[in-house]
C-alpha cells in the first residue's frame, strides 16, 4: 500500500477529520456534476441549437451515468474507511475519487471535441482540489500524466489516428488541425496546470507544516504536564511524611499514653488531629487526581461491578450501623455481564460516590443502590435522601476543589477533588456520570441527590 499520510498526522485526529470532511464534498459535488452534465446535454441540443452524432450522445450519456453509478458506490464505501496506518485510508479514498473523476473528464473532454472543447480547463479544477489533499509528489504526477495524456490525444487527432468528435454548432472552423492553435493552447494549459498545482500545494504544504509545528508544541506541553504532575507526587508525598507523624503523636498523647490530659488542652488536640486529618486527606485526594492524570492507559481486566459494590458497603458497615442508615442494593441487571476496565480505579470512583452518601445522608438517612442494563451498557443509579445539592451547584459538582453551598459551614469533612476524580475515572472508561437533586429518595427537608453512570461493555 503507498504511504501517504505524513508521520505526524496518524496521531492527529484533526487532520483525519479534514480529509474525511473533503471527501464526503467531492462526493456531493460529483451528484451536482451529473447534474449539469445532464443539463448540458438538454440544453445544448433544445437551447443552444447544437447537435452530438450518435456515437458522442450514447458516449456522453454512458459517461454520466458511470459518474453516477460509481459516485453511488463510493458514496458507500466512505462509511467504512478507517484512518489506521498502513491500511486503505481516507488520503488513498481521495487518491481513487481523483483517478476516477479524471478518467471521466478526459473521455468527456475527448468526446466534446478534445481542443476545441472548453471542458479540458477542468483538469486545473481537479488539480487544485487534489492539491489539498494529496502529497506533492503524488499530485505532480497526476498532473505529468493528465498533460501527457492530454497531448496524446490531441496529437492523435491531429495526425488522424484516431477519430475527431466536434460538436456541431460550435465552431465555424474546425481548429484541431490548425497547429498553432494547438500548441497555444497546449502551452497556456501545461502552464496553468503545474503553476496551480505549485501554487495549491505550497499553500497546503505551509498550513500541515503549521499544524506539525502546534502538534509538536502540544506534544511539548503534554510532556511539561506530565512532569508537573511528578513533581507535584514528589513533592505532596514529602508534605505528607511529616503531618502523618504528628498526626501518629497527637494520637499517642489523646491516648493518654504519656498521662492524664485536662478537658481544655484535650479540645484542642482533638481540633488539631481533626486538622490534620483533613490535611491528610487532601493530600491523598491530590495524590490520587496527579496519578490518575499521569496515567496514559488504564488496566484492561474483566470487572464485575456488583462484586466491587458489595464490597465497598462491607467497608461501610460500621458508619451505617453508627448512623442507623438503611442501605437497599438493587440488581436489577438482565444480562449480568462484566464490564472491562481497571478495577483499582473504578473501587476509587464508586467508594467516593457510596462514602459520600453515607457522609452527607445524616442519621437515619436511606441509600439505595440500583443496577440496570441493556445489551450495550450497565447503568448504576446511587440515590440517598440526604442534604442534596443546590441547583446553582449541579454544572459546577465535578469541578476540583468544589465543595457545594450548602455543606460550606457545615462540619463535614472533605476537600472537593473526590467528585472530579470519579468524572475522571469513569469518561477513561468511555462511559458518563449525571447528577440528579432532589433524588427520587426526598424527604421534607431533606431532598437527597441521585448520581447516575453508565459505562459500557467495551
Amino acid at each position: 500500500m503507498i504511504s501517504l499520510v505524513p508521520s505526524w498526522a496518524n496521531r492527529y485526529a484533526d487532520y483525519w477529520d479534514t480529509i474525511q470532511k473533503r471527501n464526503l464534498w467531492l462526493i456531493n459535488l460529483r451528484f451536482g456534476a451529473v447534474v449539469i452534465l445532464t443539463g448540458f446535454l438538454i440544453s445544448s441540443i433544445l437551447i443552444l441549437n447544437l447537435s452530438f452524432d450518435k456515437t458522442q450522445f450514447i458516449a456522453l450519456v454512458v459517461i454520466t451515468l458511470l459518474i453516477l453509478f460509481y459516485n453511488l458506490m463510493l458514496k458507500r464505501l466512505s462509511r467504512f474507511i478507517k484512518t489506521i496506518p498502513g491500511h486503505f485510508n481516507p488520503l488513498h479514498f481521495s487518491l481513487l475519487q481523483m483517478i476516477l473523476d479524471l478518467s471521466a473528464l478526459m473521455l468527456i473532454v475527448y468526446f466534446t471535441g478534445s481542443i476545441e472543447t472548453p471542458l479540458f480547463m477542468f483538469f486545473v479544477f481537479h488539480m487544485i482540489i487534489g492539491s489539498l489533499i494529496l502529497p506533492g509528489f503524488v499530485i505532480f504526477s497526476i498532473a505529468g500524466t493528465i498533460v501527457f495524456v492530454f497531448n496524446i490525444l490531441i496529437f492523435s487527432e491531429y495526425f488522424f489516428l484516431i477519430p475527431h468528435h466536434s460538436i456541431s454548432g460550435l465552431l465555424t472552423i474546425p481548429l484541431y488541425t490548425n497547429i498553432k492553435f494547438i500548441l497555444s493552447y497546449d502551452v497556456i494549459f501545461c502552464c496553468v496546470m503545474f503553476i496551480s498545482v505549485f501554487l495549491a500545494n505550497r499553500i497546503a504544504n505551509q498550513l500541515y507544516t503549521i499544524e506539525q509545528k502546534l502538534i509538536e508544541s502540544l506534544d511539548k506541553l503534554s510532556e511539561a504536564e506530565a512532569e508537573k504532575q511528578k513533581y507535584i507526587v514528589g513533592i505532596v508525598h514529602e508534605i505528607k511524611t511529616p503531618l502523618t507523624a504528628v498526626h501518629s503523636y497527637l494520637d499517642i498523647v489523646l491516648k493518654k499514653i504519656l498521662g492524664p490530659l485536662n478537658s481544655n488542652i484535650e479540645e484542642r488536640l482533638l481540633r488539631a488531629r481533626t486538622r490534620s486529618n483533613e490535611a491528610i486527606e487532601m493530600i491523598n485526594d491530590v495524590l490520587k487526581v496527579s496519578k490518575l492524570r499521569l496515567l496514559d492507559e488504564i488496566a484492561i481486566d474483566e470487572v464485575e461491578l456488583s462484586e466491587v459494590i458489595v464490597k465497598i458497603v462491607k467497608k461501610q458497615t460500621i458508619n451505617l450501623r453508627a448512623k442507623h442508615i438503611m442501605l437497599n442494593f438493587f440488581d436489577g441487571r438482565t444480562f449480568k455481564k462484566k464490564i472491562k476496565g481497571d478495577k483499582f480505579l473504578l473501587e476509587i470512583a464508586f467508594s467516593n460516590l457510596i462514602g459520600n452518601a453515607v457522609k452527607y445522608v445524616g442519621t437515619n438517612g436511606l441509600i439505595e443502590l440500583d443496577l440496570l442494563d441493556n445489551e450495550n451498557e450497565i447503568e448504576i443509579e446511587i440515590a440517598d435522601s440526604g442534604i442534596g445539592i443546590p441547583a446553582a451547584d449541579l454544572d459546577k459538582i465535578f469541578s476540583d476543589f468544589f465543595r457545594g453551598s450548602n455543606i460550606k459551614d457545615r462540619s463535614y469533612e472533605g476537600t472537593g477533588l473526590g467528585l472530579s476524580i470519579v468524572k475522571q475515572i469513569i469518561e477513561r472508561h468511555k462511559g458518563n456520570i449525571s447528577v440528579a437533586s432532589p433524588s427520587k429518595l426526598q424527604m421534607p427537608g431533606r431532598p437527597g441527590a441521585s448520581f447516575k453512570i453508565r459505562l459500557p461493555y467495551i
